[in-house]
């Protein structure tokens, strides 16, 4: 689900193209409050006033391509952030995953629950009525957002302390200066929103590490660091990437391949087509 603020700066021009909203600034209320249980009969509509936003359902195709980017098995825990009449989560659900959605709307909530009944993975999918920034979503393997750009942010600190490895896939917008590992933009059967983008939660490696080469001391920006490794030799710059746990770094004349585990860093390094196993601890973040 896409949440549009009503303050955002997007121009208005694309938006009454993208998403047929005629009157879109006098449909927003902030602060709407809703009550009473969701009738039968009870369906959504685009544009319509949400907590501080409008809802705009994600498009059926870029629901399966996020989930493609995630590639989303039956052993993933899928969480929805704002998930509007459920189609992520029961999409989800439909490959097997258990899945989870957050949305501050009981209607839609009351209507996701019918509409998973009926595609029959009710067993798999959970909904709950509830805050995205105040929900405890630490489990989860996959996070789906279609969210603006400023909410994106916001979420930031809790989404880059997620397990690393996890999965992070979003329509449209990005999360600030975190530059996203994978991008992906339908062309077939998408008019709007129809950019992909993903981030894999990576390991937190800033800090000084010991190591038989000698000290390794690193300053992170999410996915990328650098730093100095220091020893008998001297003092040589090192420049690395991670995705997830997985780390990859270069002194210019060893590079070393391996994974992180908390404050343990193991793997090869391979100096002039050699490869010798290694194994850093970290003694300060």
């Amino acid at each position: 689900m896409f949440l549009m603020h009503p303050r955002s700066r997007f121009p208005i021009h694309l938006l009454l193209q993208s998403l047929f909203i005629l009157s879109f600034v006098s449909l927003v209320l902030p602060g709407t409050a809703y009550t009473g249980a969701a009738k039968d009969d009870y369906l959504p509509k685009v544009g319509q006033p949400g907590k501080d936003v409008v809802w705009v359902p994600n498009p059926t195709v870029m629901v399966e391509r996020l989930l493609d980017m995630a590639k989303v098995t039956p052993n993933d825990y899928v969480v929805d952030l704002g998930s509007g009449d459920g189609r992520n989560v029961i999409a989800a659900a439909k490959r097997g995953a258990r899945s989870h959605g957050i949305e501050y709307n009981p209607d839609l909530v009351e209507l996701s629950k019918r509409a998973a009944k009926k595609e029959g993975v009710s067993r798999r999918v959970t909904f709950e009525i509830a805050d995205l920034f105040k929900s405890d979503f630490s489990k989860a393997t996959v996070v789906i957002l279609f969210l603006l750009p400023e909410m994106n942010v916001k979420l930031r600190p809790k989404l880059l302390d997620l397990k690393p490895g996890t999965r992070i896939v979003a329509n449209t917008f990005a999360i600030g200066d975190w530059n996203a590992d994978e991008f992906s933009i339908v062309g077939d059967n998408c008019e709007h929103w129809c950019t992909g983008r993903m981030w894999i939660v990576p390991a937190k490696v800033a800090g000084t590490w010991k190591l038989a080469q000698g000290e390794l001391t690193l300053n992170q920006t999410y996915q990328t660091f650098s730093g100095m490794l220091k020893s008998t030799n001297g003092a040589m710059p090192v420049k690395g990437r991670l995705r997830g746990d997985q780390i990859v770094f270069s002194d210019g004349r060893t590079q070393y391949t391996g994974t992180v585990a908390g404050n343990v860093m193991e793997g090869f390094a391979r100096t002039s087509g050699v490869d010798n196993k290694f194994r850093a601890t970290q003694t300060r973040k």
